[in-house]
């Protein structure tokens, strides 16, 4: 019924609790989780649980936050995006909400590295899952000029303006809301996500972050995705059966490009 199409469950408060996770995912009736990858050393990890469960996926990327890890190239990033049940390139993007004391033009090792993430997108026919925090006009801007018209993905854990979703959208990028949506002080998203078509809407958890009510304060896990299709719910004005359909209809056509990457379900 429901997809979870964000989550970390390759990350150290997660990855020994799968039997558990999986058994509340069945209970919340939700079918698949994609398992989003944030480094090259992370992702074997992150590739075996797709795996090894036959409803989990995996991506391979770089997550602009992390330093001091191998950087990728776009040859490493097609050659493991190749692999069986990987399905998209990231997360990846910009993010300069910690800059601890750098400049925005000391950042460009971030933008180089997301360029790469983007060419090996647009060379392997894979959708991206972008990441960006206090830096959209930079996330738009290198989408443009290394990606338009070749690369489709995700706005993961959306928290912009409804500017920066018009220009993702016009880009056929998908947007998808996190437990943010049912924060008390998130009156601004939900109205983003009010005017943002249903038919380009995802939900994810971002586990383990980002708990939705009324679990926000816990480690969050794919079970609460539902909780996040209860407020898009409200939001939209619809069914939660409606939510249901159309997100899970929506991360089949974003993600299953191919008849091998197709779901067994």
């Amino acid at each position: 019924m429901f997809v979870d199409s964000h989550c970390h469950l390759s990350f150290p408060e997660l990855r020994t609790r799968i039997a558990e996770l999986r058994g509340a995912m069945r209970a919340a009736e939700v079918d698949r989780a994609l398992c989003v990858c944030t480094t090259l050393e992370e992702f074997p990890v992150v590739h075996a649980l797709a795996l090894e469960h036959d409803n989990f996926w995996a991506t391979v990327g770089v997550h602009p936050d992390n330093e001091g890890v191998r950087e990728p190239s776009v040859d490493d990033l097609q050659r493991l995006g190749a692999l069986p049940r990987v399905v998209a390139i990231g997360e990846t993007g910009l993010d300069y909400y910690r800059l601890e004391g750098r400049s925005i033009e000391q950042m460009q090792w971030q933008r180089e590295r997301f360029a790469v993430h983007i060419r090996a997108a647009r060379r392997s026919g894979l959708p991206l899952v972008v990441h960006t925090r206090s830096a959209a006009a930079d996330t738009l801007a290198l989408l443009r000029s290394e990606g338009e018209g070749a690369v489709q993905g995700v706005f993961h854990c959306f928290t912009e303006s409804q500017q920066v979703a018009d220009a993702a959208l016009d880009m056929g990028f998908f947007i998808s809301f996190s437990g943010i949506l049912s924060f008390k002080n998130a009156a601004e998203l939900r109205e983003v996500a009010r005017r943002v078509p249903l038919e380009r809407c995802l939900i994810e958890t971002d586990s383990p972050y980002l708990a939705p009510m009324p679990h926000r304060g816990r480690s969050n896990q794919p079970a609460y995705v539902r909780h996040v299709a209860e407020q898009l719910a409200v939001v939209k004005g619809c069914s939660l059966q409606q939510v249901a359909e159309v997100t899970s209809g929506n991360f089949e056509r974003l993600f299953w490009r191919t008849r091998a990457q197709a779901p067994a379900v």
